[in-house]
């Protein structure tokens, strides 16, 4: 009788790609929106007027950092996401082109980087930048 070789397994083998699982982060998906957000012609600023006031000064702290998920809230599941965000037109742009380019440019960008599936973008506009209007940001204390 033959000595009989043990045989390789006859499942086949998982590929290295699907070895475990990835998860991201709501914090990822919010900057990512953000930024995208930024990106799009007619979007003054992110976040609502409170929120951009105590941004402003939290940027003015040493280590404080700006931050690009000011105005985006994310809700991150394994697969989907979805996405609230708010934001503060330039006087004389048609708001709703504005909206319609902001969630195109957020959903374009963050299944890109992401591989999520965008369901809803919620767009909030809070405010309209007046061409006369002084920033929300306060001024420095320091000369």
């Amino acid at each position: 009788m033959a000595d009989s070789v043990p045989s390789a397994s006859k499942e086949p083998r998982v590929p290295p790609a699907d070895r475990g699982r990835t998860t991201i982060a709501d914090g990822v998906v919010e900057k990512i929106a953000g930024l995208a957000a930024r990106d799009v012609v007619g979007v003054h600023a992110m976040g609502s007027g409170l929120a951009r006031t105590f941004g402003a000064v939290r940027d003015r702290v040493p280590g404080g950092g700006k931050s690009v998920a000011r105005g985006v809230k994310a809700e991150v599941g394994e697969v989907q996401t979805a996405l609230d965000l708010e934001i503060v037109v330039d006087y004389g742009v048609a708001i709703a082109d504005v909206a319609r380019a902001v969630r195109e440019n957020v959903i374009s960008a963050v299944e890109r980087m992401t591989g999520l599936e965008v369901v809803e973008v919620n767009i909030a506009v809070t405010d309209v930048k007046l061409p006369d209007e002084e920033e929300d940001e306060p001024e420095p204390r320091l000369q």
